[in-house]
């Protein structure tokens, strides 16, 4: 899950709003910044290329824009967020969607609109040069939205991404294009649960315009409690990663729910100050150096108890983190991407949601040149096959 292509490399080497409703303004475009013109097929695939993406779905040139655009926090306050649009290079008038999440990031100019790193840029490309508009949503906090980043609040990454595709919906009509009605979502690793949330969001009616027509998560970790979290405990998962996301996880869940009295009651010293590195201005090397070689070394014997043995709010949030797979049933396909083996997001996470959802899994092979790591590959392997299914949907 830690799509920070950024840590798998290194281990293998205010804008707030205030004074208005948050009902009448979310969706509302703030400013856009032309990014990047990709003017051909070939540099699109030049560029997509670099970080091994299969350039074999590309039609088009590319343009790329940031948006900031008007939306909610958790607590549902008004709040602004910012988010990647790209647009292919024709003749098209009006353009099917594709919302793509991306995987975690720690560093907040680690995201799409902040960042030239392929790997988090080349799924908005890849569907853009096939024909499709496609929005990338930073999430809260990351990007140059403001605050540290609720990681896993499938809440808040549901309303960043619709409210990216209304701040969208209104940028692409100033350029006198449209956006179609059918919404294609897809994400990888923390953007898997993204897209879930996303796609029920719409099938529920939760804009008027918008609707989710097709789902294909990637590598996602659809079961936290009984699935994920175990797994940190097990050589599964790399042990320095799984340090990494058990200190996100614990940081993040007690901002939002306040899961625990006092960092000592579940950190280690010299750890204990360990979770203010997760604020979104440390860069992940800074964050790999300061990180316990393992889970042992990080936890105390109350910490690891309650990560295996969650009570309370904690057990609430992850309840409401897994219900991506749980609490609906998609009246859309879905496929669910995956590669075996994964280090990161264990296989058993999409096996869960396979079982639950009752959507068809898609094995898109191994690919361990992407920095050593298999979960890292399954993005780079999954999202052209994602864009050929799509378009095959879409024709």
């Amino acid at each position: 899950m830690l799509s920070w292509s950024i840590a798998g490399a290194l281990i293998a080497s205010s804008l707030a709003v205030a004074g208005t409703p948050a009902a009448a303004t979310t969706g509302r475009l703030i400013s856009v910044t032309a990014l990047h013109t990709y003017a051909t097929r070939a540099d699109v695939d030049a560029a997509l290329t670099t970080d091994k993406f299969d350039p074999g779905t590309d039609r088009y040139g590319v343009r790329t824009y940031r948006l900031v655009y008007r939306t909610t926090d958790p607590t549902g306050r008004p709040t602004t967020a910012s988010g990647l649009v790209a647009l292919p290079i024709n003749d098209e008038p009006r353009l099917r969607t594709v919302s793509f999440g991306h995987g975690t990031s720690i560093y907040k100019l680690d995201a799409p609109s902040t960042s030239d790193d392929v790997f988090l840029i080349g799924p908005a490309l890849t569907f853009a040069s096939a024909g499709f508009a496609a929005v990338a949503p930073d999430y809260l906090g990351l990007g140059v939205g403001p605050g540290p980043h609720p990681w896993m609040d499938v809440p808040s990454e549901t309303t960043a991404s619709l409210d990216l595709l209304r701040a969208a919906r209104t940028f692409t009509a100033r350029q006198g294009r449209q956006l179609a009605r059918d919404v294609y979502a897809s994400g990888f690793s923390q953007g898997a649960s993204a897209a879930l949330g996303l796609a029920r969001a719409l099938q529920s009616g939760a804009d008027p315009y918008f609707r989710a027509v097709a789902v294909a998560p990637i590598s996602g970790a659809y079961d936290f409690r009984h699935a994920e979290i175990p797994a940190l405990f097990t050589p599964a998962v790399h042990p320095v990663l799984a340090s990494a996301y058990t200190t996100y996880l614990l940081s993040a869940f007690d901002r939002l729910h306040d899961i625990y009295p006092y960092p000592g009651y579940v950190f280690r010293s010299p750890y204990v100050d360990l979770p203010e590195l997760f604020d979104g201005t440390h860069p992940g090397e800074e964050i790999l150096m300061a990180l316990p070689p393992s889970i042992d070394d990080l936890l105390t014997p109350r910490g690891k108890a309650m990560l295996l043995h969650p009570t309370g709010r904690f057990a609430d949030a992850l309840a409401e983190l897994d219900s991506v797979c749980t609490d609906w049933t998609p009246r859309m396909p879905v496929r669910l991407y995956y590669s075996p083996g994964d280090e990161e997001a264990v296989n058993a996470n999409t096996e869960h949601c396979h079982a639950t959802l009752g959507a068809p899994t898609v094995d898109v092979g191994v690919d361990t040149d992407y920095n050593g790591f298999v979960h890292e590959g399954s993005e780079v392997l999954g999202v052209p096959e994602v864009t050929r299914w799509f378009t095959a949907l879409s024709s």
